[in-house]
C-alpha cells in the first residue's frame, strides 16, 4: 500500500511538472536551453524510474525500511548549525516547497522565513528558471544524485545564483528532502552575503537609540500624494465625460509611478476591456491584452463575481490572468512579480461596476499591504464616481 501511494505521488508530481514545462515555451530564447534540459530529465525519469516502479508494484515489491531514530542533542546541534551557517541554505520537499530556511537565505531572498515556509521556492525565481529548478529538485528527491544549476531571483534578475542540490533523509521526515545551497555567482555578492549573515546574530546595544524609519515615512507620503491625485482627477473630470473616459483617467494616475501595468475592465456579468496601460518595452503584449476577453482571466472573473480584492506576490499559478494571442500565459510574458486585482464596488448598493488590475514586473518591489489598502480605497472612490455617470 505504501509503494502504491508513493507511485501515485510520483506520477502526480510528474504530470504537474510536465504541465509547467508546457507553459515554459514563452520564455526568452536564451533561456530555452535550461527548459530543454529539464524536459529531457523528465523523459529520462519516466523511462528509468516510473516504469520500473510500476513493474515492482505489479510483482508485489516490499516497501523500503524507515530510517533509524536520531539523537535529540545532535538534532539541536544540527539545527543551530543550520541557522548560523554563513551560506544561504533551504530545505525543500520534492515539489520545491520550503520546509526550513536559515538566516542567510532570508537575507539573500529578501523574505522572512515564516513567510517562505510552506510556499514553493520557485515562486522567488525568475519564470524562465522555475521549471528547470523544480525538475532538478524532483530528480534529487528521487535519489538520482546531487545537482547544480544557475538561477535568478525574480526581484533581481541580473544577479545569478548557483543552486546546489543534495538529498537528505531527516529522521522526523517521512520522505527524502532536498538541501538547497544558494551562492551568488560573483565573488563580491558572496562576500556581502557572508558578512551580513555573520552579523545577523548580534544583538543590538541596550542603549541604542531607535531612529525614525525614513523609508516608511516616505512611502506613506507617496501613498498620500497618490490618493490626492486620484481624488483630484475624479472630481475634476468633465461632467459630460462617459464612464470609459473616467476609467481611463483613473488608470493614468496609477500608471508609471505606482505600477507598471494597469488593466481596467468594465461591468460585472459581462466584462469588457476598457484600458490597458503598459511599459514602453511591452511590445505586442499590450495590444494582445487590449483585445483579450476578460472572461478568459480567472482572476478578473473571480473579483467581479465575489467582489473581493486579491493581492499576490510572485504568483505561482501562471494561468490566473489567461493567455495572450499567441497562447502564452500573460503573467509569464509580462514577468509579473506581484499584482493587485480589485473590484470597483459601489459602497452604497454593493454593485460591482468593473475590475482594476495592477501588475508590477521584474525587480520592482512587490505591492505591500499598505499599498493594496490604498488601491482598495481608490477603487471604491472610482466606483462612486462611475455611479454618478451611470
Amino acid at each position: 500500500m505504501a509503494q502504491t501511494d508513493e507511485f501515485g505521488e510520483e506520477l502526480a508530481d510528474f504530470v504537474h511538472r510536465i504541465a509547467e514545462l508546457k507553459t515554459a515555451r514563452s520564455v526568452p530564447e536564451g533561456d530555452l536551453r535550461a527548459v530543454l534540459d529539464a524536459a529531457l530529465f523528465e523523459l529520462d525519469h519516466a523511462a528509468g524510474h516510473l516504469w520500473p516502479l510500476y513493474e515492482r508494484l505489479v510483482t508485489g515489491g516490499a516497501p523500503a525500511p524507515s530510517a533509524p531514530p536520531g539523537d535529540r542533542a545532535e538534532h539541536q546541534l544540527l539545527r543551530a548549525l543550520f541557522q548560523r551557517f554563513p551560506l544561504a541554505v533551504t530545505l525543500v520537499d520534492r515539489e520545491a516547497v520550503v520546509r526550513r530556511m536559515n538566516f542567510a537565505a532570508t537575507v539573500l531572498t529578501g523574505v522572512r522565513a515564516g513567510y517562505a515556509t510552506g510556499r514553493p521556492l520557485t515562486g522567488f525565481l525568475a519564470h524562465a528558471d522555475r521549471a528547470a529548478f523544480r525538475s532538478q529538485v524532483a530528480a534529487v528527491a528521487r535519489g538520482e544524485g546531487d545537482r547544480s544549476l544557475v538561477v535568478r531571483q525574480q526581484h533581481d534578475p541580473e544577479a545569478r545564483l548557483r543552486a546546489t542540490l543534495t538529498a537528505l533523509r531527516p529522521t522526523n521526515e517521512p520522505r527524502i528532502v532536498v538541501l538547497v545551497v544558494l551562492q551568488p555567482v560573483d565573488a563580491e555578492g558572496a562576500r556581502r552575503m557572508v558578512d551580513t549573515a555573520s552579523d545577523g546574530g548580534a544583538a543590538a546595544p541596550a542603549d541604542a537609540v531607535a531612529l525614525p524609519d525614513l523609508t516608511e515615512a516616505t512611502r506613506h507620503a507617496v501613498l498620500t500624494d497618490l490618493l490626492d491625485s486620484m481624488t483630484t482627477t475624479l472630481l475634476g473630470a468633465p461632467a459630460g465625460e462617459g464612464p470609459d473616459e473616467l476609467l481611463s483617467r483613473a488608470a493614468q494616475v496609477l500608471h508609471g509611478r505606482f505600477t507598471d501595468w494597469v488593466v481596467v475592465d468594465s461591468g460585472a456579468a459581462r466584462l469588457r476591456r476598457v484600458a490597458v496601460l503598459a511599459p514602453e518595452d511591452a511590445g505586442t503584449l499590450a495590444e494582445s491584452l487590449a483585445k483579450q476577453d476578460p472572461a478568459g482571466c480567472p482572476l478578473v472573473v473571480e473579483a467581479a463575481r465575489g467582489g473581493s480584492m486579491a493581492v499576490k506576490v510572485r504568483p505561482e499559478d501562471t494561468e490566473e490572468f489567461g493567455r495572450d494571442s499567441s497562447g502564452d500565459p500573460v503573467l509569464v510574458r509580462a514577468n509579473v512579480s506581484s499584482l493587485v486585482c480589485v473590484p470597483l464596488t459601489d459602497a452604497r448598493d454593493g454593485a460591482v461596476r468593473g475590475v482594476l488590475t495592477l501588475f508590477r514586473t521584474g525587480p520592482r518591489a512587490a505591492f505591500s499591504m499598505a499599498e493594496a489598502q490604498a488601491v482598495d480605497v481608490m477603487a471604491r472612490h472610482v466606483a462612486l464616481a462611475l455611479r454618478q455617470r451611470a
